[in-house]
């Protein structure tokens, strides 16, 4: 199954978003049409749960307001709306509770897995790129201790970095510095037995 498993007629983004309120399941939004957004693996929810305290923690006290799996990031220039698995603002235009979405995202943070990789490493990083204050973008694969992070430099031209096994990871967004096995902690208590 896909992250993009079922679409619907076009809509208008007041549409959508009224939609979204009352929907038992998450939508996003592609130029006026809802892609139903497919539900997730046990390691998928274990792996954003660690990166999220790992942020909220290390945040605290920041102007940075971390959002993990539920919060829409929009792209008005584009007609689209994007549910990352992780997204860190701190832009004041993005501090009202009235929205229902970010605009401003300085870090998205997604947990990849085989049906949703081509996407978020292709056309969602591709429509993420331009936001104007996203600085780094980074896929957390959830089959192995492997991560893949994006840094914007001037230009609009995008680095990756690569960490592994091993390694400190470095988000230079966030000024947060940890081992990256501290995104994979509890994935050994998962059984691989039915």
């Amino acid at each position: 199954m896909t992250r993009r498993n079922r679409r619907y007629s076009c809509f208008t983004t007041d549409e959508y978003l009224a939609i979204e309120r009352i929907s038992p399941i998450k939508h996003e939004y592609l130029q006026g049409q809802l892609i139903a957004v497919a539900g997730v693996s046990k390691a998928h929810v274990i792996i954003a749960g660690n990166i999220s305290a790992l942020l909220v923690n290390h945040l605290r006290g920041t102007d940075y307001i971390s959002y993990a799996m539920g919060m829409k990031v929009c792209l008005p220039a584009l007609n689209l709306f994007y549910y990352p698995d992780l997204t860190i603002t701190c832009d004041r235009r993005d501090r009202t509770s009235i929205e229902e979405f970010i605009l401003y995202p300085k870090l998205i943070i997604e947990v990849i897995s085989e049906s949703n990789e081509a996407f978020d490493r292709g056309d969602k990083f591709s429509d993420d790129k331009t936001i104007s204050t996203l600085e780094e973008y980074m896929l957390i694969h959830q089959s192995q201790i492997l991560v893949e992070r994006f840094q914007c430099h001037s230009n609009n031209l995008w680095a990756p970095q690569i960490f592994q096994d091993g390694d400190a990871l470095v988000l230079s967004s966030t000024n947060l510095i940890c081992e990256i096995e501290a995104l994979y902690k509890n994935l050994d208590q998962l059984s691989s037995m039915p």
